[in-house]
């Protein structure tokens, strides 16, 4: 079970529980079953308005997210929000982007900050 905290300048911080591994449980799918407000338009992950940014609460152990899809790449490339080098380094580091698509990023069995 992950624990999955919201955070936005706008609203208050809401932390929920997540199935972990479901391979359907988006961050947006879960943000829109607690009322969290993240902008979304398309929800196939071509737009971009639902990026967010993602980090591991625990400290100890790196993020274990999945890495970014090719159209997330692309996508978040196109929004500013990742260069061509970072995208590079991602895989030669084996880390995943903080930036992610709420729309694409599927929950893992990790605590993560949602920032929107």
């Amino acid at each position: 079970m992950a624990i999955v905290t919201f955070s936005s300048p706008e609203y208050r911080d809401k932390t929920v529980y997540a199935v972990a591994g479901s391979h359907t449980q988006t961050l947006l799918k879960l943000a829109r079953e607690n009322k969290i407000p993240i902008n979304f338009e398309c929800e196939d992950g071509e737009c971009g308005t639902c990026a967010v940014k993602v980090t591991s609460v625990d400290k100890k152990i790196g993020r274990m997210g999945g890495p970014l899809t090719e159209k997330e790449k692309s996508v978040l490339h196109a929004a500013g929000k990742l260069s061509k080098a970072e995208a590079e380094q991602m895989i030669v580091d084996d880390l995943p982007s903080p930036w992610r698509l709420a729309c694409q990023m599927i929950v893992r069995d990790e605590d993560i900050l949602v920032e929107y």
